[in-house]
């Protein structure tokens, strides 16, 4: 079924509607926030006004310079690391369902380890710097997307894979223009389950040997009673968080144009 081809306004107003649905509620519970904290006289919950003040006198600019961007930049390594192994791997044991049977208990087991329990061997081995933060990264955000790219392999209609025997493609032309199209819709669902998974990491490893990034600024405002700082803290990580699901949803939204169209 081909989606309808609206007008762009009609395109656009729609956008907009989606959007306004979406953040009615952040708004009302911000507000709502703002108002009821306006008299608070607690150390430890500070009137959202105080906490905003500071965001903006620490955060702009100088602030995302120290320890967002590179907060940013080891999530976006790590991510990056993630999509490359679990798309090749998941391709690779998708087409290779006995091995992958043989392996299953094996990658279960890492799987349900949590990822922070690893976080002191990776220390042992890669020390404190950004190459452990990256490895635990990539290591936490992996499986979402490569147990998706084996279920999205597996998926394919045989009659797909007929048609391409009988035209002999080769096994690089089948993953290019069968099992990766196919598999495309599951590994950004896990992808996108990924990138959360990948901001709780980023935040643990930074708590532990770090000199910058967003779990450094939080932990070290927590244990110095800077509780402004801190709430600032928090409350950047959550734009982040936001900022990044979102940009994740525009670029899955591009990537998979065709699909939506097609199931539209």
């Amino acid at each position: 079924m081909v989606a309808p081809d609206y007008p762009r306004g009609t395109k656009g107003m729609k956008r907009a509607k989606i959007l306004l649905w979406e953040i009615w509620l952040p708004i009302i519970l911000v507000l709502l926030w703002l108002v009821l904290s306006a008299s608070s006289t607690s150390i430890y919950f500070p009137p959202l006004a105080d906490i905003l003040e500071r965001t903006g006198e620490v955060w702009f600019f100088q602030g995302i310079v120290d320890n967002l961007l590179p907060s940013l930049g080891r999530i976006l390594a790590g991510l990056g690391f993630a999509v490359i192994v679990g798309v090749g791997g998941g391709i690779l044991l998708g087409l290779l369902p006995r091995f992958e049977e043989s392996i299953r208990p094996l990658l279960e087991f890492l799987r349900a380890t949590p990822g922070v329990a690893l976080l002191p061997i990776a220390i042992i081995f890669l020390g404190l710097d950004d190459k452990m933060k990256i490895f635990m990264i990539a290591l936490a955000s992996m499986w979402p997307i490569l147990l998706n790219a084996i279920d999205g392999v597996r998926s394919v209609e045989p009659v797909l894979l007929r048609v391409a025997e009988s035209y002999r493609f080769s096994v690089m032309d089948r993953i290019r223009f069968i099992y990766l199209p196919n598999a495309a819709p599951q590994i950004f669902a896990g992808a996108r389950i990924s990138v959360a998974i990948a901001a709780v990491v980023m935040v643990v490893t930074e708590m532990i040997g770090s000199a910058n990034g967003l779990g450094y600024y939080i932990l070290d405002s927590q244990r110095t009673f800077n509780l402004l700082n801190m709430w600032s803290g928090i409350i950047i990580l959550g734009l982040l968080g936001y900022l990044l699901n979102f940009a994740f949803r525009g670029f899955e939204g591009v990537a998979l144009k065709w699909h939506h169209q097609k199931n539209g």
